[in-house]
């Protein structure tokens, strides 16, 4: 237990593991352009880090952006153990789901999506004129299993979107 002189109340937990070489415990900054694209990747959507055990101190959490390119969509994935949130920064998108990929739902700017661990999906930007991008979290890292591909006209509603 650690004493925090000036605050009234008993800190507990131990953040010691994450001490730098002079045994001070600070906040990891990635500068904006510097974020690491050596993480889990998937056709048709890239994925840059900015928290992830792959270059901060971080054990149980990956956040970073997500992008897809004008009218493209990612293949098909899941992200194994890993629970994921996401923020529609910019764009439109949508995301398949089901045992052939037959549901999906729809996301504007401002809106927040949760996918379960082992779910099988899809990402896609409906513009077919600007990028979509995502803010993601995943816990404990940004694991992606890459699936076999499905064709553009088995996705309901994907080939004749506006």
């Amino acid at each position: 237990m650690h004493i925090d002189p000036h605050a009234d109340h008993v800190l507990e937990g131990d953040n010691s593991m994450y001490a730098g070489p002079s045994g001070l415990v600070v906040p990891v900054v990635t500068r904006g352009g510097l974020e690491t694209g050596r993480t889990g990747q998937s056709e048709g959507a890239h994925r840059i880090s900015g928290v992830s055990p792959q270059h901060t101190p971080a054990t149980k959490i990956w956040y970073g952006q997500v992008s897809n390119e004008a009218g493209f969509r990612s293949v098909p994935h899941h992200h194994g153990e890993a629970e994921t949130g996401g923020f529609v920064l910019r764009g439109r998108a949508r995301i398949y789901f089901g045992e052939r990929y037959e549901d999906y739902v729809d996301m504007e700017e401002g809106d927040w999506v949760f996918v379960p661990p082992y779910m099988p999906h899809v990402e896609c930007n409906l513009d077919r004129n600007k990028p979509l991008t995502w803010m993601t979290c995943r816990t404990p890292d940004n694991i992606v299993v890459n699936l076999e591909q499905v064709a553009d006209a088995a996705l309901r509603d994907w080939t004749d979107r506006p």
